[in-house]
């Protein structure tokens, strides 16, 4: 199985195929507003600038699931992130990346990539790299910096 099967919620409440993302190398992160990591939108920004014309799509999951650090609808979010960070990439709904309300994406990324004694998501910006096939390579706490996947990102898209 591949990231390809599923589907997610665009803003709007309509679905969006992710095989739409078929051939593209694949940042999917867990985002809040209010959060000690959300400075990490800048650099998500610059690596999506970088690469996105090498095929390379960030994949911004909002979720409200620590501490309430994503409060907010998607307009208030997204104007958040633009006034601020000037992101570009792909947003979709907020969603639950634990429990029994977890997406169904955050349910199988999770299956596949365990975390550090758990596979449950810690924080937000936690993120998952996926290759052009739609296979999970790696998993990254909330702690690494999105300068530190750009190596990680240049050899998935050769």
């Amino acid at each position: 199985m591949n990231v390809y099967q599923f589907s997610v919620e665009k803003q709007d409440g309509s679905q969006l195929s992710l095989d739409s993302f078929n051939g593209k190398v694949l940042l999917i992160v867990n985002t809040a507003t209010g959060c000690g990591f959300t400075p990490q939108y800048k650099g998500l920004q610059e690596l999506y600038l970088r690469y996105h014309g090498e095929g390379f799509e960030i994949l911004d999951f909002p979720c409200n699931q620590f501490k309430n650090q994503a409060p907010g609808n998607a307009e208030e979010i997204n104007n958040f992130c633009s006034l601020n960070y000037q992101t570009t990439f792909p947003r979709f709904q907020k969603i639950n990346v634990n429990g029994t309300e977890a997406a169904p994406l955050y349910t199988w990324l999770k299956e596949v990539k365990g975390g550090f004694l758990s596979k449950d998501i810690k924080w937000n910006f936690t993120k998952f790299l996926l290759d052009k096939e739609g296979y999970v390579m790696k998993r990254y706490s909330p702690q690494t910096s999105p300068q530190d996947i750009e190596k990680d990102i240049q050899k998935l898209l050769k």
